[in-house]
C-alpha cells in the first residue's frame, strides 16, 4: 500500500472516532430519559402518581390538593318527606223517618226530603265521602207493606233521593229495623240505594259480595264495616229487632251477638287483614250497640270499644241509642303506640223523637246529633295517621219554617265558628235560644273528650312529622 493511501485511511479512523464520541452520549442521554418516561407513566413503578378513570395522569403535585384527594361526586339524597293528602269522612246518626217526618215531606206527586238536610247540605258535600245511618227500610207499596213510622219502618224511596243530593256518598242498612218489612224489604232496600248510585255498607244484596268497603279518596284508602247487634238469646238465629232473619238472608247482614262477643272480634280481625291486604291503610268501624236514650255507654260497649282498640281499629263510630253518647280516646293495651277514637253515639240525625212525645224521658237529648268528622293525612314515604277529629252539634227544628211556611223537619248544624246563627240558619228568637240549649247538651257530653282527642292528635302530628322530617309545603 502506498504512503497516500495510509494518509487517507488513517484521517479516516480519526473522523469516524470523533463522530462517535459525539453521538454516544446523546444515545445514552435518550435511552435514560426514555427509561425514566416508562417509570412515570407507569402507576406500579411510581406509587405517588395516581391516573384518572379515563387513564391519563393526575397531578402529582403534593402541595395541590387535587393531587391527594380525588374528585368526588356527591351522594344521592332521599327527596323530603312532605304531606300528599288527606281524606275526611263526615258522618250522620240516626235518619230515623216516623211517620211525620215522611209526612211533612209529601208533595203534591211525591216526596221531597230536601227540607230534612237543607242547613247541613254545605257541611256534607263539603266531605270527601259522607255517611248517614238510614234507619228504615225501602219496601216500596208492592210488597204488602204501607209506609209507616214506629214500631215497623218503611220509608218512601225518596228519602234516598234527598240524602244524595245533599252530598251523601253512602248510606248504613245495618240496625236493628233493617229486617222490619222482612226479605222483601231488606233486599229492595238495597236495590233502592244502588240504583240511586250510593254505596250501602252493613248488608249485602249476595253472599259473595264483601261485607266491608274500601274507599279512596287523594290517594288515602279506608276501609269500612257496619254491624249491628242481635236482638236474641239464641246465637245461631239472627233476629234484628226480634224478627228473625230467613235462612237464606241470614249471611247477608252483619251482626254481633252480645252473648258470642269472641267470635265477633275473630270476624272483625280477619275481616281488618283482608282489607289491609287489599290497601286498607287506616280502619273505622260503625257499630250498633248500647241503650236507647241513655246519655252515658254501658260497660259492655267500654270493654267491646276496648277490645276492638286491641285490634288496631282507628275510630270506631256509634248509633243506636237515640241521643249523643261520649267520645273517648283509647289506648291499645297490646301496642301502647295505638290509640282509637270512640265515639260510643252519634245521636238522631232527624226523627220525631221530641221532648214531651217519649215516656221514658224528660230532656230533649232525643233532638240532638252530631256531624262527626275525621280527618286523615298520608305523607309521600307513605305513613298515614290520623290527623283531626270533629263534632259538629246538631238540632232538629220541628215547626213552620220561616223559609218557605212549610211546616218542615230541619236539621241545624250549630257551628260555633259562624258567629251569627240568626243569619246561617234564618232564626226566630224562639228556633235561637233552642238552638244553644241544643249546643250546650251536646257539648256538655261530648266537650271534654273532644279536647282530649284533639290534643292527643295535634302532638302526634307534630311528633309524626318531625320524626319523618316533613318539609312544610
Amino acid at each position: 500500500m502506498n504512503q497516500r493511501i495510509k494518509y487517507y485511511l488513517l484521517m479516516l479512523i480519526i473522523v469516524l472516532s470523533v463522530i462517535l464520541m459525539i453521538l454516544l452520549p446523546a444515545a445514552i442521554l435518550l435511552t435514560m430519559n426514555d427509561s425514566l418516561s416508562d417509570i412515570t407513566n407507569d402507576p406500579t413503578k411510581n406509587p405517588t402518581q395516581s391516573t384518572t378513570s379515563s387513564g391519563t395522569a393526575a397531578p402529582s403535585n403534593p402541595t395541590d390538593p387535587s393531587a391527594t384527594t380525588p374528585p368526588t361526586t356527591a351522594a344521592p339524597t332521599e327527596p323530603p318527606v312532605v304531606k300528599v293528602g288527606t281524606f275526611t269522612l263526615s258522618s250522620v246518626g240516626d235518619v230515623l223517618i216516623h211517620s211525620n217526618v215522611f209526612n211533612a215531606a209529601k208533595t203534591g206527586n211525591g216526596y221531597d226530603f230536601s227540607q230534612n238536610f237543607r242547613f247541613l247540605e254545605d257541611y256534607i258535600s263539603g266531605a270527601d265521602y259522607a255517611v248517614g245511618n238510614l234507619e228504615t227500610t225501602l219496601a216500596g207499596l208492592d210488597n204488602g207493606y204501607a209506609y209507616s213510622g214506629y214500631p215497623n219502618f218503611n220509608c218512601p224511596d225518596e228519602i234516598v233521593d234527598g240524602m244524595k243530593n245533599s252530598g251523601f256518598d253512602m248510606i248504613l242498612t245495618a240496625n236493628n229495623h233493617s229486617y222490619d218489612t222482612r226479605s222483601a224489604g231488606f233486599h229492595r232496600t238495597m236495590q233502592t240505594i244502588a240504583d240511586r248510585g250510593l254505596a250501602f255498607l252493613g248488608t249485602q244484596a249476595d253472599a259473595e259480595d264483601p261485607d266491608y268497603i274500601l274507599v279512596e279518596r287523594n290517594g288515602i284508602t279506608l276501609g269500612l264495616m257496619c254491624y249491628t247487634y242481635e236482638d236474641n238469646a239464641d246465637p245461631d238465629v239472627k233476629a234484628p229487632n226480634g224478627i228473625p232473619l230467613n235462612k237464606a238472608d241470614t249471611p247477608l247482614m252483619n251482626t254481633f251477638n252480645y252473648q258470642c262477643l269472641p267470635e265477633f272480634y275473630a270476624e272483625i280481625e280477619e275481616t281488618m287483614a283482608e282489607m289491609e291486604a287489599l290497601g286498607a291503610e287506616a280502619t273505622v268501624l260503625y257499630i250498633h250497640w248500647g241503650n236507647e236514650y241513655q246519655l252515658k255507654h254501658n260497660s259492655t260497649q267500654s270493654t267491646m270499644a276496648q277490645a276492638l282498640c286491641d285490634l288496631g281499629i282507628d275510630v270506631i263510630i256509634g248509633g243506636h241509642p237515640h241521643v249523643v253518647q261520649p267520645v273517648e280516646l283509647l289506648t291499645s293495651t297490646t301496642d301502647a303506640s295505638h290509640k282509637t277514637v270512640c265515639l260510643y253515639s252519634m245521636g238522631n240525625a232527624v226523627s220525631n223523637q221530641r221532648l214531651g212525645l217519649i215516656s221514658s224521658i224528660d230532656t230533649a237529648h232525643t233532638e240532638d246529633g252530631v256531624l262527626f268528622s275525621v280527618t286523615f293525612s298520608k305523607y309521600s314515604d307513605g305513613t298515614v295517621i290520623l290527623e283531626s277529629a270533629d263534632a259538629l252539634p246538631t238540632w232538629v227544628f220541628l215547626g213552620t219554617s220561616p223559609i218557605t211556611g212549610e211546616w218542615e223537619y230541619n236539621i241545624m248544624p250549630l257551628d260555633d265558628s259562624v258567629s251569627d246563627w240568626y243569619a246561617q240558619l234564618q232564626l226566630t228568637d224562639s228556633m235561637y235560644k233552642n238552638c244553644k240549649a241544643s249546643y250546650d247538651r251536646t257539648m256538655a257530653i261530648v266537650g271534654s273528650g273532644m279536647e282530649e282527642v284533639d290534643a292527643y292528635l295535634a302532638q302526634n302530628v307534630a311528633d309524626t312529622e318531625a320524626l319523618l322530617g316533613v318539609i312544610a309545603p
